[in-house]
This record gives C-alpha cells, sequence and structure tokens, in this order.
C-alpha cells in the first residue's frame, strides 16, 4: 500500500498549486427512516424532500415543557424513507465504495443511531432482504472472479502487508492445508449454510467498471467487534481440551466448557502509520457464499442481549474487514509479477455501531448497564473527534483531535486523515418514544457533515504494457504479417532466370543472370531513392504537423493559463465565501448557544417568580387565617369581658337593692312604732305572749342591721390528707354561707407562685361564676404538684368539686299568729315565713359577701 500524504490533524487547507492533496470532500451522511412497528404508534419524524427530514415535537413533551413546539428541519446528502429498498440504498451509497476498492482506494462505512433503529438490518439484512454487507461481497466477486490469483499467492503477516509466493510454493501451500482440514477456511464446495442462503442470493447482477485485467487479486476479510472498549477477533478459534478446564478472566473455572472467553487483541500502527489489529485472523475466500459463511461464523460470537426496548440489541460494535490484494502480471502476462513493492491493499470497512441509549428506558442493570455506558462512552468520543475535527478545518485551529479515547475512533484515525472515503448511514426510528435520543443524532449527522477528509491520492501505474495477459494467445498473428510483406516486395522484382549450367561451354546462363540482377538492383536503387524522397516528404510533412500541433499547444496552454487564472480568482472567490459563510454559521450557532442560556435562564425565572408567588400566596393564607384566629380571639375575650362586667353589675346592683330593702324596713319599723296608739293604758304581756311574741320574733327575726352573725361552719374537703395551695383570686366574692370549704396546713395564695408549689404536693383553685338561674356558683379545682425535668413544677389536674348557694323554693306558708285589726281601720299585714327567712338570710348575705346573690324576698301583702 502506498502512503499517502498525510498528516497528524487536518488543518485548514492552504492553496497550492496543483496540488491533488489539498482537495478535500465531506464526510457522506445519509439517512434512512425506518417504518413503524404499530401504524397507531405517535410518529414525530417527516421526510420533506429525498434531502431533508422534519422533527415535530411530541405531544407529551410539549406539556413536560411549558408547552413550546418546535420544528427542527435537517439536511442530508439524501434521505431515504420508509419504502426504499435494500438495493437502491447499495446503489447510493455503498457501490461506489465498492468501485474504489477495486481501484485501489480504501473506504469506510458505518450506521448509527439509536437502539433499535435498524442499523443491523441496513448493514446485514434479513432473508429475502440482503443487506449492504453481502451486496458488497457479490459485487466485488462479479467483477474479480475471474481476475483471482490461485490461493496462497497471497499470504498475510502480523504487519498489516502482504508476501507474495510463486506458484510452485502456493501449490505446496495447498497441498499442505488440504492435507489438514483446517476449520478458519471454509471451503468453495462446501453446501451453503440454509440459515443465510436468502440474504446472499442477490437477484441484481452488479460488476465495477474498468477493472485492470492484467493484475490478479485476492480477497480476504476479517471480523472484530469493540465490547467495553476491549477489541476481540470473532474469528479467532480457541483450541478445546477436554481435559483442562477453562479460566475466565476472574481466575475462576467455566462451568460451560462449550464457550472459551475470546483474548482481547492490541492496536498497533505499522510503516506507513496506520492502524491495525495486532494478531487479527485474514481468511482468504473465493466466492460470495464463502466469504459470508466466514462473516455468518464470527457473528454467532458477537455479544447481544435482551433490552427492554430491542430483543436483539448489539452490545457491542462490530467491524467487518474486506482487504483486497492487487499485483500486476509479469511482462509476458503469465505469473505474477513477484516484486512486493508492486502489490497494491485496499480496505473495505463495514462497521455496524451499537445503539446509544438511556438506561432509564432500557432498564439496564449489572453487565448490561456497564455495556451501556461503554457504549455511549465510545459514541460520545467520535462526537468530540468530529466536532474537534470541524473546529479545526472551520477556523485553522490545531486542536489535538483525541482519537487514543477510545478504542473505536484510533482504529480509524487515519480514514478522517485522508486514507480514504468515509460514508455514514443515520438509521432513525420515527416512534415518538425515541425523540430525544433521535435528535441527539441528528445534531451529530449534522457536525459530521461539516467534517472534510483529503481525497486519496492516485496510485502509480505499473510501467508494463497493458493488455499482456491476452497477448500470448494471439502472439502468431505479426508475425504471419511480416512474411506477407517480404512475400509482396519480393514479387515486384523481376524474376531470376534459371542458374543450372549443365555444360561448362554455357556462356549465356552467367550474363543473363548477371543482367536479371543489375534489373533488380535497378530497379532497388529506384525504390530506395523513391522511399528516400516519400520519406523526406513526410518527414517535412511530419515537421509542419508537429509545428501545427505547437502552435495549437501554445495557443491551448495560454487559453488554459487563462481558464486557470479565472479557476483560481473563482476559487479564492469561493473560499472567500466559504469563510464568510463559515463565520456567519459560527456566529449563528453562538447566537443559538446564547439564545437557549437566555431561555434556560428566562424559565428559571419564571420558575423562581411561580415560587415567590406561591410563597407569597401562602404568606397571605397564613396572615389572613392568622386574623380569623385573631379576630376569634378578639371576639371571645369581648364576650368574655362583657359577661364579667354584666355580671358585676348585676351583683352590684344586688347589693345596692338589699341596702336599699334593709333602710326600706328599717323605716317601716320606725313609722310603726310612731304611728302606734297610745291612749290605751299599757298593759303588762302576760308570761304566753312575751312567749308567744319571742317565739314569733324567732320565726322571723327583725332584719336590724346589728344582729350578731351566725357561727359559720366550715365544710372539710374531701381531700385534706396532703399539704395543699389555696389559690383564691382576689376577685372572688366572699360567700359567707354556713358550709365553707376548708383545707387545714394550706398556703392561700392570690397568685400561683413557683415557691408555694414547691413546699406543697396539691394544688386547689377556686374559680366563681354566674349560673344560669343567677346564683354565684363556686369550683373547687384540684389537682397534684409533679416536678419538671427543667426543675420548674406542673399541675396536673383530677378532681373539681362544685358548691352552689339557692333561695329556698318550697311551698309558701302563712303565720299562724294574726296581728289584731287596729280600731283606726288599719290594714293587718301578712307575714309570708319563706320570704322573711330569705330576707333576713339574703340581708346577712348581701351586706357582708357583697354582689353575686338574688334578692328572693318579695313585698308585704296587705290582708283583705
Amino acid at each position: 500500500m502506498m502512503k499517502p500524504a498525510r498528516t497528524k490533524t487536518p488543518r485548514k487547507p492552504v492553496g497550492k498549486k496543483g496540488s491533488q492533496t489539498s482537495l478535500k470532500d465531506p464526510v457522506g451522511v445519509y439517512c434512512r427512516v425506518r417504518p413503524l412497528s404499530f401504524p397507531d404508534q405517535e410518529c414525530c419524524i417527516e421526510v420533506i424532500n429525498n434531502t431533508t427530514v422534519q422533527l415535530h415535537t411530541p405531544e407529551g413533551y410539549r406539556l413536560n415543557r411549558n408547552g413550546d413546539y418546535k420544528e427542527t428541519q435537517y439536511s442530508f446528502k439524501q434521505v431515504f424513507g420508509i419504502h426504499t429498498t435494500q438495493k437502491e440504498l447499495f446503489d447510493v451509497v455503498a457501490n461506489p465504495l465498492v468501485d474504489d476498492l477495486i481501484h485501489g482506494k480504501n473506504g469506510l462505512l458505518f450506521t448509527y443511531g439509536v437502539t433499535g433503529s435498524g442499523k443491523t438490518h441496513t448493514m446485514t439484512g434479513s432473508p429475502g432482504e440482503g443487506g449492504l454487507l453481502p451486496r458488497c461481497l457479490d459485487m466485488i466477486f462479479n467483477s474479480v472472479g475471474s481476475f483471482q490469483a490461485k490461493r496462497y499467492v497471497f499470504k498475510s503477516n502480523d504487519r498489516n502487508s502482504m508476501d507474495i509466493q510463486c506458484e510452485v510454493d502456493a501449490l505446496l501451500e495447498r497441498q499442505k492445508r488440504e492435507a489438514i482440514p483446517n476449520p478458519k477456511t471454509p471451503s468453495s464446495k462446501r453446501q451453503i449454510d440454509p440459515e443465510f442462503a436468502d440474504m446472499i442470493n442477490v437477484q441484481e447482477f452488479c460488476k465495477a467498471e474498468e477493472v485492470d485485467e492484467d493484475s490478479v487479486y485476492g480477497v480476504f476479510v476479517s471480523y472484530i467487534e469493540i465490547y467495553n472498549n476491549y477489541i476481540y477477533d470473532l474469528l479467532e478459534e480457541v483450541p478445546f481440551d477436554p481435559i483442562k478446564p477453562k479460566w475466565n478472566s476472574c481466575g475462576t473455572p467455566m462451568r460451560n466448557t462449550d464457550f472459551v472467553p475470546l483474548q482481547s487483541k492490541l492496536l498497533r500502527e505499522d510503516k506507513n502509520h496506520n492502524m491495525y489489529v495486532a494478531g487479527c485472523t485474514e481468511v482468504e475466500v473465493k466466492s460470495t457464499e464463502e466469504a459470508f459463511e466466514v462473516f455468518w461464523k464470527g457473528q454467532k460470537k458477537r455479544r447481544i442481549a435482551n433490552t427492554h426496548l430491542n430483543r436483539e440489541s448489539s452490545r457491542s460494535h462490530s467491524v467487518f474487514n474486506i482487504k483486497l490484494v492487487q499485483a500486476p502480471l509479469d511482462a509476458d502476462g503469465d505469473n505474477v509479477l513477484q516484486e512486493k513493492e508492486q502489490i497494491t491493499i485496499s480496505q473495505l470497512s463495514l462497521v455496524d455501531l451499537a445503539g446509544s441509549e438511556r438506561t432509564n428506558r432500557t432498564k439496564a442493570e449489572g453487565n448490561r448497564l456497564r455495556e451501556a455506558g461503554n457504549i455511549n462512552q465510545s459514541l460520545m468520543t467520535l462526537r468530540t473527534c468530529m466536532e474537534v475535527l470541524r473546529e479545526n478545518q472551520m477556523y485553522g485551529t490545531n486542536k489535538m483531535v483525541p482519537y487514543r479515547d477510545s478504542k473505536l475512533t484510533h482504529l480509524f484515525k487515519n480514514y478522517f486523515d485522508g486514507e480514504g472515503k468515509v460514508r455514514m448511514i443515520v438509521c432513525v426510528n420515527p416512534k415518538a418514544e425515541d425523540y430525544e435520543e433521535s435528535l441527539q443524532v441528528m445534531r451529530f449527522a449534522e457536525v459530521t457533515q461539516e467534517v472534510e477528509v483529503a481525497r486519496p491520492v492516485d496510485k502509480a501505474i505499473c510501467g508494463l504494457t497493458p493488455g499482456r495477459r491476452y497477448r500470448n494467445h494471439v502472439r502468431a498473428g505479426p508475425v504471419g504479417d511480416e512474411l506477407l510483406v517480404t512475400e509482396v516486395v519480393l514479387q515486384s522484382f523481376p524474376p531470376l532466370p534459371s542458374c543450372e549450367i549443365l555444360d561448362i561451354n554455357d556462356e549465356q546462363t552467367l550474363p543473363r543472370l548477371i543482367e536479371a540482377l543489375e534489373k533488380r538492383h535497378q530497379l532497388r536503387q529506384m525504390m530506395m531513392d523513391d522511399f528516400t524522397k516519400q520519406s523526406f516528404t513526410f518527414k517535412g510533412m511530419l515537421q509542419e504537423f508537429d509545428k501545427g500541433i505547437s502552435n495549437k499547444e501554445n495557443t491551448i496552454q495560454g487559453k488554459l493559463n487563462e481558464k486557470e487564472k479565472v479557476i483560481s480568482g473563482q476559487k479564492l472567490e469561493i473560499e472567500r465565501l466559504e469563510k464568510k459563510t463559515k463565520t456567519l454559521e459560527y456566529k449563528i450557532e453562538i447566537l443559538e448557544k446564547t439564545t437557549t442560556i437566555y431561555e434556560e435562564d428566562k424559565r428559571n425565572l419564571q420558575q423562581e417568580l411561580e415560587a415567590q408567588n406561591q410563597k407569597l400566596q401562602q404568606q397571605f393564607s397564613d396572615k389572613r387565617r392568622l386574623e380569623a384566629r385573631l379576630q376569634g380571639m378578639v371576639t371571645e375575650t369581648t364576650m368574655k369581658w362583657e359577661k364579667e362586667c354584666e355580671r358585676r353589675v348585676a351583683a352590684k346592683q344586688l347589693e345596692m337593692q338589699n341596702k336599699l330593702w334593709v333602710k326600706d324596713e328599717k323605716l317601716k319599723q320606725l313609722k310603726a312604732i310612731v304611728t302606734e296608739p297610745k291612749t290605751e293604758k299599757p298593759e303588762r304581756p302576760s308570761r304566753e305572749r312575751d312567749r308567744e311574741k319571742a317565739a314569733q320574733r324567732s320565726v322571723s327575726p327583725s332584719p336590724v342591721p346589728n344582729a350578731p352573725p351566725l357561727r359559720l361552719r366550715h365544710r372539710r374537703s374531701r381531700s385534706a390528707g396532703d399539704r395543699w395551695v389555696d389559690h383564691k383570686p382576689a376577685s372572688n366574692v366572699q360567700t359567707a354561707t354556713v358550709m365553707q370549704p376548708h383545707v387545714p396546713h394550706a398556703i392561700t395564695v392570690s397568685v400561683a407562685n413557683e415557691k408555694a408549689l414547691a413546699k406543697c404536693e396539691k394544688y386547689m383553685l377556686t374559680h366563681q361564676e354566674l349560673a344560669s338561674d343567677g346564683e354565684i356558683e363556686t369550683k373547687l379545682i384540684k389537682g397534684d404538684v409533679y416536678k419538671t425535668r427543667g426543675g420548674g413544677q406542673a399541675v396536673q389536674f383530677t378532681d373539681i368539686e362544685t358548691l352552689k348557694q339557692e333561695s329556698p323554693t318550697g311551698r309558701k306558708r302563712r303565720s299562724s299568729t294574726v296581728a289584731p285589726a287596729q280600731p283606726d281601720g288599719a290594714e293587718s299585714e301578712w307575714t309570708d315565713v319563706e320570704t322573711r327567712c330569705s330576707v333576713a338570710v339574703e340581708m346577712r348575705a348581701g351586706s357582708q359577701l357583697g354582689p353575686g346573690y338574688q334578692h328572693h324576698a318579695q313585698p308585704k301583702r296587705k290582708k283583705p
């Protein structure tokens, strides 16, 4: 393989006059849209035309993203819809790569997309619909099948090059291999496996044009996979030993001895600075069936798994390499030229990338989760390399491309450095569930299209004569023509007479012979002169023709120089416009990023504003709730104080009424004494009468204010065992009833305090309130005193005793003693025992206890 001009990192092209290496081609990116699995699924991708697709935001995403509805269009070199056949895709994408392969140029074709988007179907195909890989193999063998070298004429080595053997060595190698069956080299006479027979049965005949017939070809294939960033050879045969146990990478014996884990391979660089997999198995194949059988054998070893999104999801990147070796025939056209420098090696790499996926959708765990992480990491590295290449080419920077961050990008770095054409097929699934993943794929494809790859240099043409393969078949033709020309020239001379001399005296034969020879000499001399004249004339004509050609060449060269100047000016203008376009695109990209940042800031500010509004609403709600609560408390306190004021006013009124009544009674008694008649002589009342009056007086004593108070009796509380705190508020009214609560050895306080509570075990609160009938009701609220953890005291209430004072409400009776009628007609008085008793008691109570008691006395009624 000839080493093309290359650099470590492609830079902005510098103008070189007449330099072919300065020409660059962009990476060809194509899009293929697979059909939906179910006709009722929501679709988010629409094919606008043969170069443009449009993405719609699904309904669910509009709700989750504040109703944003954004339609985005993406352009490709060509878009293939859901009705595109494998043949149409192959003719546009893969056919030019195979044609370049046959003409000694490299090519890279890879499929990219999310899991379940149809990448493997596009590359491999399905029964009845062969993919790109079997169609490429079929086109190669249709083109070079009749020009293939015999097996083992070309022999691969471990230095990413080929050795060449003569026919004898190749024959010995074939005999040796045929004696020992080698499973690495499948036989072309073997029956085709029905499992993949429909995939390689391509009905359309496809063949490359202008195949070099003076060369022989050899086809070698290899198949590798990149799993968890390690390279494995899928065609490697691991010897099986039933006696020795197989060990895995963890150092423990494997239970299933049918499968032995493959050893990872290393990447190395050959003398031409091209990357290759060291120790990779390369199998020489002679037909499409044999090559696909090798591929299918490695495909069974490829790692696939069942995920939530795809029943057979590829868990690794697979690379199928087709290497075409070309060597010219020797000068005779019979054997291969035994010069290693004349060997041309071209390679076509068909890459089936594993699908990018999100773990929250695939529900991956354990090994599946680790595989997904490595897949996404390698794809992210590929995207980063594309972005750096694009930036270097657009803005003339010289940033280092991170090829070595992933085995995938490190292996194919030569293609992006100008070793061949690069084509990418973006496979997308139009269902709405893959919207976000499809959006990322489209953005990556958009970046990749802007990357330019240097056009590969044409291979040097061998200096041997073309058509030598078939020259030996017609080798006798030119000799016969020369003999025919000689015979025609000889026939133009006069015939020679007979030279036979039968007699020594014959003097005629020799003179005739001399004469004939002289005529022939003269004729020959004339022909020579004529030939010389004609040659001079022809030479003059040739010189004139050369002058004319020189003049025409000069004229054409002048025109060409003018055209080249015009083209150079146009190229400079195009480059200027391209620079301007790229600068504007860069500015647009910066503006789009700035717009995205501003939109994100706006969204964040809106969210903060909504949060602040919610907080303010919550504060307003709390404020209204607190206002309502305070209003209730104010209303309740107001009502309480109104009732207290009413109670106090009523008590004061009662006290004043009692005092007024006492004064009225005194005035009445004084009036009775003053108005008593004095005409009659006073009689000494008998003892019985005095006793009767005393009895009468005792029954209803006169309400004299200086009457001695009754002796009060104290009622012993039911809880008088322990020491008590007797809490009597200062606002309480002294009832002065006969039955009074009494607790011995109690500490009486008007306000509860910590010092008093610390000395006692019990607590009693005397509480008074106005009952519904207007009487004062006294409640004794009792409780136990406990010490708290902080060193204070707490009271737990346990009992309530209620004391209530009532006026007698029995049947009314009249006094048995009736005053005699007065002679002056004064009215006799009726005495109500209940009323008089109530008056006496209430008078005393009213005079000593103050407000809180009702007045039940009724006025006296006159005797009828």
